[in-house]
């Protein structure tokens, strides 16, 4: 499968952590779908994240994507 564009975090810091990358297609879970976005907000807490401010409340590891409110169709 073909790779896709996405913005990724690798290490906490600032903005210049932010990524735009080739990044691998995933492949979803039997309880999982596939979604292909056409548009993200920008959400506060995403900053948070990308700082490690939320390394204690929220389960992750980087790299990670943010963007979970889309607007998508499911492949």
């Amino acid at each position: 499968m073909a790779n896709m564009k996405a913005v990724r975090i690798h290490n906490y810091g600032g903005p210049g952590e932010l990524r735009f990358e080739d990044a691998p297609r995933p492949h979803p879970a039997a309880d999982e779908v596939l979604i292909r976005v056409h548009a993200a907000a920008v959400n506060p807490v995403y900053w948070k994240i990308r700082e490690g401010l939320l390394t204690d409340r929220l389960s992750y590891s980087l790299p990670i994507i943010p963007g979970w409110d889309v607007s998508c169709d499911i492949e």
